[in-house]
């Protein structure tokens, strides 16, 4: 990592925004948005990096935790991670390739696959789990409070842009 700067430097640059632009507020809210990304990013992918673990491969894992026979068909998975078929189906090749999930067929449905973690996948993920709860996700400098509200917020924005109805 750099050294810190002596200053804010989107602080600094929502000043020159306001000076030469306008109404700097959302400018500097979403630059800031965005480095926290990095910032949160960097400190995940450092803690499961050990674990031979992708964000996206955790959360698969862990969603696969969290279904009731710890399997759910690859469609299913996709909607609820929130990402392209083909992503899931790369995720899934991956940790299919490691042991930690398999394809199983579904038992009422041909068309249907099914994606079960293995006990390998579960171990894992349990160990995967211990490395970025004891970083907060990288998300660190804040109160519970604080992080509370932060979660409010930003789920008015993605409810705001469709990410869910209810």
């Amino acid at each position: 990592m750099n050294r810190p700067l002596p200053f804010d430097p989107i602080a600094r640059a929502a000043q020159l925004w306001e000076d030469r632009i306008g109404p700097a507020g959302t400018m500097a809210a979403v630059t800031g948005v965005m480095r926290v990304q990095q910032i949160i990013q960097s400190a995940v992918d450092g803690a499961l990096k050990p674990h031979g673990l992708t964000f996206a491969r955790y959360e698969a894992l862990v969603l696969l935790t969290f279904s009731r026979n710890a399997r759910l068909p690859m469609r299913v998975m996709g909607e609820r991670l929130q990402l392209h078929p083909t992503s899931v189906t790369n995720i899934v090749d991956r940790l299919e390739r490691d042991g930690l999930v398999k394809r199983v067929p579904h038992p009422t449905d041909r068309r249907t696959t099914l994606v079960e973690i293995t006990d390998e996948g579960r171990a894992l993920r349990e160990t995967a789990t211990a490395a970025v709860t004891g970083i907060d996700f990288g998300l660190t400098g804040l109160t519970g409070r604080q992080v509370e509200q932060l979660t409010d917020l930003l789920t008015k924005v993605r409810k705001s842009a469709g990410d869910f109805t209810s």
